[in-house]
């Protein structure tokens, strides 16, 4: 494991996303005082809903100031946005819809269009709009949200898959042979050039993966490729999750 990660246990998901929130809240707040625009990255899947709840909640709505927040989508299924399926749609219903950000600082993945390819660039130059990288450099959000499945993936970065490989695009279309679906996703250099990345796992089904992950032999989970350039990584795991880990 990268010697510059820290892993925190939490006694359950609560707890958890509740440390998650704080810190979302404090860096909100720093980047406030500093007059700059706070950016985050937001994944899909049942373990940031709770976080994203709480975060458009009473308890924190009013300690951010939301006009001064872009939440962008670390990834997104190629369905419809009002589909099930939808990462933008848990967001819009656990997070949008509670907290006062203003619409235009939501940035969707139009995942559904049939032009793929497209939609990838378009959402590349949504980032630039708003990140606004020098030329030649990624554009750095300053923190992005992952989750971890089962068999390793995080993003929409699936063992074996293509994305894996990128080096030059910010956003690519990603096949998932497993899933036998398409996917949009933020690709390897621009998760690991932001100043902040927080893995939430939760869950026993992710215990085994979790220790080879942080304990055994490099490079054969994308989870593993997580490595921030100029930033921060954080694991926040519940101890379901963490039982298997040596140290906690």
């Amino acid at each position: 494991m990268n010697q510059s990660s820290e892993v925190r246990v939490f006694d359950g998901l609560e707890p958890l996303s509740w440390a998650a929130a704080t810190q979302f809240e404090q860096l909100a707040r720093v980047r406030a005082i500093e007059k700059k625009p706070f950016s985050v990255a937001l994944s899909g899947g049942s373990t940031p809903k709770l976080l994203y709840e709480l975060l458009g909640s009473t308890t924190f709505s009013g300690r951010v100031r939301w006009s001064n927040v872009h939440l962008f989508q670390v990834d997104e299924r190629c369905v419809p946005p009002d589909d099930a399926q939808s990462n933008y749609r848990m967001i819009r219903q656990s997070l949008l819809a509670s907290a006062p950000l203003p619409e235009e600082n939501f940035h969707r993945m139009a995942a559904e269009r049939p032009d793929r390819e497209q939609a990838a660039r378009e959402y590349a130059e949504d980032l630039a709009r708003v990140l606004h990288p020098a030329p030649g450099e990624w554009p750095r959000l300053d923190l992005i949200f992952l989750g971890m499945g089962p068999d390793g993936h995080t993003a929409s970065l699936f063992p074996g898959s293509q994305a894996l490989d990128e080096r030059t695009a910010w956003v690519v279309p990603n096949f998932a042979a497993q899933l036998n679906s398409f996917r949009l996703t933020l690709t390897l250099p621009v998760l690991n050039a932001a100043a902040h990345v927080i893995f939430l796992v939760a869950g026993a089904d992710k215990a085994e993966t979790l220790r080879q992950v942080l304990e055994g032999p490099q490079g054969h989970y994308p989870a593993q490729l997580i490595q921030p350039v100029r930033g921060r990584l954080s694991w926040f795991v519940d101890q379901s999750a963490a039982h298997l880990l040596k140290r906690q």
